[in-house]
């Protein structure tokens, strides 16, 4: 396995287009892996697409379409509402299985491109109560991998410990906050940029970003 061989798992929205340009700036090789499972933009495939083609990044799409089918959730079915059912645990955006399959596959592509390093972009910061984004799953995920296929890969998180205001530091750091917040996809709505701003996901990355620009002086 090549140390300086990265992929990324990414769905070209701000938390994976932050990971991208962070495996940028520590790897020396770095690949994508986009899954199509149904969900509710297929715009969402256009843009990582796009985005991977600008920075000249080979870039893996993987049907997973079986993936939507397995249970209903906001994310594939169109004609449920996005929210929180009150008497559920977690938000009926939850995807049963979705990271988990993502990095059982993202760990057999890895395997096949010799790359050491599988960097996501999950976070139990701000996580809106998915078990499949706790460090824990993520640590177990990466002992079963490497069980699994006799390597000794390196599941890599570095977002796992910030929120979203913080996360929005590390963009900007790497000078790619304008990139992120103008070219990503993030919104449940399938709106570029900043989003519809009604859906929990933009409320999520835009308070993030007030608190980012306040604390660094800077207007929205």
């Amino acid at each position: 396995m090549n140390e300086k061989k990265a992929l990324v798992v990414f769905s070209g929205g701000q938390d994976s287009t932050t990971c991208m340009f962070h495996a940028l700036e520590n790897y020396e090789e770095v690949e994508l892996v986009t899954f199509e499972y149904g969900q509710r933009h297929s715009l969402e495939i256009e843009i990582a697409k796009s985005i991977a083609e600008e920075h000249g990044l080979k870039h893996h799409v993987l049907d997973m379409s079986l993936l939507g089918q397995l249970s209903p959730n906001a994310l594939t079915r169109h004609d449920m509402t996005i929210g929180q059912d009150g008497a559920a645990r977690v938000p009926n955006t939850f995807v049963p299985a979705r990271n988990m399959l993502f990095l059982s596959f993202a760990a057999a592509l890895a395997y096949q491109i010799g790359a050491k390093t599988i960097i996501t972009g999950v976070c139990e910061t701000d996580f809106s109560g998915y078990p499949d984004c706790r460090d824990i799953f993520v640590k177990s995920m990466n002992i079963t991998a490497n069980l699994a296929m006799d390597r000794d890969f390196v599941i890599e998180t570095p977002l796992m410990w910030l929120d979203k205001k913080e996360t929005w530091a590390l963009a900007d750091r790497y000078g790619r906050l304008d990139y992120i917040r103008e070219k990503t996809l993030t919104c449940y709505e399938g709106v570029i940029g900043d989003g519809c701003g009604e859906c929990p996901s933009c409320r999520l990355r835009n308070e993030g970003l007030r608190a980012y620009l306040e604390e660094r002086g800077t207007d929205a």
